[in-house]
């Protein structure tokens, strides 16, 4: 098995992994065809994360040293490609209509992430249970994916128990599923005043009203939510506590207790949107769900924090309301596809979420740094391990002609406005996603290009 002499290079591990296969190729050490080590493999003989490995793999693949093949593995390429055929070291080129920047689309950093999906489709074709993935899935899921939901569960919620997860084809499914079979056509559905468009097309769409509860830097203001509750009475309440999308707002453990107990003073069921759950800075804050569990539906996925390919959702929920939930899978989908559910159950069970989840984590929290220094003196919304920020214009700069202007230079960004669930007119904030680009290099080229213009006059663009 091929392992790297890393001694000679002072520099990130990835990169010297990438650099010790371009001088073993040259030198002759690594042959054309010769089958790298898995990234197991040689994490294991490297004593680093397969995270690391992925990494210096997907840099020798950009440098056109080696090639992943589903199935097979990875392998060196031949050499001496002419210059013209070979992919630009550099991305930060001038933008076009092709190569926007787009911080728009909150998800994880892709780079870590295809190795390891190689390896799982690999390793779940030769699962001696692969059948289970071909077949019709009973009500709720196959038990033993459920099972892994819960496992996957138990970080935020001690107790779950496989019986009462409902498995769903991502969490925007969850989301249709629990709003259709909680809720009735007219009923009056309450979220944060900023919320993530998921939730305006969907209520909207459902024929729901949708109402939005002011907010600070926590959330929801329970007064302003009880106030709410004397005017009219509410179905549902969809409340994201955890790194709340757009304002990365994270609700703390008395605030939790107190939208639970106006839950149960007016009567209404808590969907506890826990997608960013695992950003959280203080773990030891329990989930909104678990101050009213009889009364409310916990809803995550694996899109945010394994990979977005995974669209497999979990929805938690108390017994007595779990044959709505599962006849609304039914109706809607019949069922999520059990062929995904089985790889999301063995990337779970083989421990793969723990290990992206930290990589994510820490790719987060470097591009929060360089954020912060990029942004410097301007008003921003943020945590340490957010995939976003939230940024508040200096005057006269409106949300709505900032994205605007910043998408003629190349950047994509959501206004303010988009977020509103009842729109009140233009906001000066605009929503920044910094995992998108695929290096930390890219990042800070869009940011700087974000802030040039920001310091700008906005009338000078008229």
């Amino acid at each position: 098995m091929w392992v790297p002499r890393l001694s000679d290079f002072n520099q990130p591990v990835y990169l010297s992994i990438a650099d010790a296969l371009a001088r073993d190729i040259a030198s002759g050490a690594l042959k054309v065809g010769s089958r790298l080590p898995t990234l197991r493999e040689l994490a294991q003989a490297l004593e680093v994360t397969p995270g690391t490995i992925s990494r210096a793999y997907s840099e020798a693949q950009r440098r056109k040293l080696v090639q992943g093949e589903v199935g097979r593995g990875t392998y060196v390429l031949e050499q001496g490609v002419p210059p013209a055929t070979r992919q630009p070291t550099s991305t930060l080129l001038a933008a076009g209509p092709a190569d926007l920047l787009d911080l728009s689309i909150i998800k994880p950093h892709g780079e870590p992430l295809e190795h390891e999906l190689r390896d799982a489709l690999v390793n779940m074709a030769n699962d001696a249970d692969f059948a289970r993935a071909l077949d019709y899935a009973p009500d709720g899921g196959h038990p033993a994916h459920r099972e892994a939901g819960a496992q996957w569960l138990r970080q935020s919620l001690p107790d779950a128990q496989w019986q009462q997860v409902v498995i769903t084809a991502g969490a925007q499914h969850g989301l249709m599923v629990a709003l259709s079979a909680l809720s009735n056509s007219g009923d009056l559905v309450l979220c944060e005043a900023l919320c993530y468009p998921g939730i305006i097309s969907l209520a909207h769409g459902l024929e729901r009203r949708l109402g939005g509860v002011e907010m600070d830097e926590q959330g929801i203001i329970p007064e302003a939510l009880r106030e709410r509750c004397l005017r009219e009475k509410p179905a549902l309440l969809i409340c994201v506590a955890t790194c709340q999308n757009p304002t990365t707002a994270i609700m703390s453990a008395a605030r939790r207790a107190q939208i639970a107990a106006i839950a149960e003073e007016f009567d209404f069921i808590i969907i506890d949107d826990d997608i960013y759950g695992f950003l959280a800075t203080d773990p030891s804050i329990k989930p909104l769900s678990s101050y009213a569990p009889h009364r409310s539906v916990y809803l995550t996925s694996l899109s945010k924090s394994v990979m977005p390919a995974l669209r497999i959702g979990y929805l938690y929920s108390p017994p007595k309301l779990l044959s709505r939930l599962t006849s609304m899978v039914r109706s809607s989908i019949w069922m999520p596809s059990p062929l995904t559910a089985q790889l999301a159950s063995m990337m779970l069970g083989e421990g793969l979420d723990t290990q992206l989840v930290a990589i994510q984590r820490n790719e987060a929290a470097a591009r929060q740094a360089i954020a912060a220094e990029v942004f410097r003196g301007l008003q921003i919304a943020t945590q340490p391990h957010s995939y976003h920020l939230w940024l508040t214009l200096p005057e006269p700069w409106s949300g709505d002609e900032f994205t605007l202007l910043a998408r003629a230079n190349g950047v994509l960004v959501l206004s303010g406005t988009q977020f509103q669930a009842e729109r009140l007119g233009t906001t000066r904030s605009v929503r920044i996603v910094l995992m998108s680009p695929t290096s930390r290099d890219e990042l800070r080229f869009a940011l700087t290009k974000l802030a040039s213009l920001i310091d700008a006059d906005p009338r000078r663009f008229y």
